[in-house]
């Protein structure tokens, strides 16, 4: 079996091996920290070794429970914001067939996301679109109070309830929560859901191997067990005891600080493969929230390319040179299609005929990567053998434990986000809650 494979080769015109190189001690330092729990928010590393924690057991109970509500529900709404959600859209995004949902398969309920904006239009059309359809719920919250998931929740639970009833509904509702408090689980207490548990010491951004994760995953019909697998084994070869020259979580956790040190600010995530579009948003927020904090970090964006060489293609090739690319490349896709021959050639794509499409594609992404290195923007290389479960679970840990390790070089807590209190405040404020009233006259007045 094959491991994901990290190319650095394409840094080096930018930085040089022997700084790179000399980044082992300090990631060695990193790692100790990171697997002695003597860093700053080490009261959340629960997803350090959560992979090889995980039993058969346990995951036997969350398809258990995901086969009931497949069982019940032709569509099931997940409700979640942040990493409440995008680590199970992610894999779901990039292992469903894009056009399922049209050919009406009755294999797999339909699953769609709420509680991740506060769009009334939104909610409105999601509304619309369960009339008459056998629903449930999936609400991921630790606390049962963030705004945008809880609005959705009272919503839909509303709905679900005034369509089948109270006692039919509480079976297709189910709660990721936290063990013992929190308003979600109260409400579960109360209602008799069904409650998976979000470990204390695991933050959203690390839950995605949790029930978060895990529970819509297995209703969307996909194998958790291969997932999990994957990312044990990436456990071990990004593990404490795998020598840095090795360790591709340790080196790439290193090659991005060195190029963040010379200058280069921002870090795009590249996929030639439109079903990755999540992972690149799941991983934005990976590393957003966890290194853009007392004024340092590389700000995380993505692109899809060939689709964004069309927008942004001219800025990467030739803006400001303060980026660098880290292009994730599956080796091998599902299907194969190939470009047949035209009489007429009147597209002019004869020279194409009889190559498959991936064959295009793969010389696209050679090509661009080429230009770019021309255009002086580092090219990182992150090859996946497959897309599927096992692979993305070798992914998830892989950027996981780089972004700990990149974190602690950093200099900044990998596992707090005080920043995104701030904006709560002031929406609290201007909302009129109970218990802000302070701040209710102070924005007020600041407004006046």
């Amino acid at each position: 079996m094959e491991n994901i494979k990290l190319n650095i080769e394409n840094a080096f015109p930018f930085v040089s091996k022997d700084s790179v190189n000399a980044y082992a001690s300090k990631v060695k330092e990193c790692m100790d920290k990171l697997h002695k729990g003597t860093g700053l928010g080490n009261d959340f590393l629960g997803w350090l070794n959560l992979p090889s924690s995980i039993t058969e057991k346990f995951m036997d109970e969350v398809i258990a429970v995901a086969n009931d509500l497949r069982s019940r529900c032709e569509v099931v709404v997940v409700a979640g914001i942040g990493g409440s959600y995008l680590g199970a859209r992610s894999v779901i995004d990039a292992l469903s067939n894009y056009f399922g949902w049209l050919q009406q398969d009755k294999k797999n309920p339909v699953i769609v996301f709420a509680g991740n904006n506060i769009g009334e239009d939104y909610l409105a059309e999601l509304s619309a679109y369960l009339k008459g359809k056998e629903f449930g719920i999936i609400n991921i919250s630790k606390s049962g109070t963030t705004t945008e998931t809880a609005l959705a929740f009272r919503i839909l639970k509303t709905q679900l309830e005034n369509q089948c009833g109270k006692a039919e509904a509480k079976n297709r509702i189910v709660a990721v929560t936290d063990a013992a408090k929190g308003a979600l689980r109260k409400l579960s207490t109360q209602e008799g859901y069904r409650t998976f548990v979000i470990p204390d010491n695991v933050g959203g951004r690390f839950s995605v191997l949790t029930p978060v994760g895990l529970l819509p995953i297995a209703v969307a019909g996909f194998d958790i067990k291969k997932l999990v697998a994957g990312a044990q084994d990436a456990e071990k070869f990004c593990g404490a005891d795998v020598p840095f020259e090795k360790n591709p979580a340790a080196i790439y956790a290193a090659v991005r600080n060195e190029l963040y040190k010379s200058g280069k600010k921002i870090e795009i995530l590249v996929n030639y493969h439109p079903k990755l579009h999540y992972i690149g948003e799941w991983w934005k927020q990976l590393y957003g929230e966890s290194e853009g904090k007392d004024l340092k970090g590389i700000f995380p964006a993505a692109v899809d390319y060939s689709t964004d060489l069309h927008s942004m293609g001219q800025w990467v090739q030739e803006g400001e040179r303060t980026i660098f690319e880290t292009v994730i490349s599956i080796k091998s896709p599902k299907y194969k299609v190939e470009v047949p021959s035209d009489a007429e050639n009147l597209d002019g794509l004869n020279f194409l005929a009889g190559k498959r499409v991936d064959q295009v594609n793969k010389m696209a992404e050679l090509g661009v990567t080429l230009a770019h290195i021309d255009g002086k923007v580092p090219n990182l290389h992150v090859e996946m053998p497959e897309l599927n479960e096992y692979y993305i679970g070798q992914l998830f840990y892989f950027f996981e434990k780089a972004c700990g390790i990149s974190g602690y070089l950093l200099g900044v807590n990998p596992f707090n986000q005080p920043g995104v209190e701030a904006y709560k405040k002031n929406m609290f404020a201007l909302l009129g809650k109970p218990g802000y009233e302070k701040e209710t006259e102070a924005i007020k007045a600041r407004l006046k």
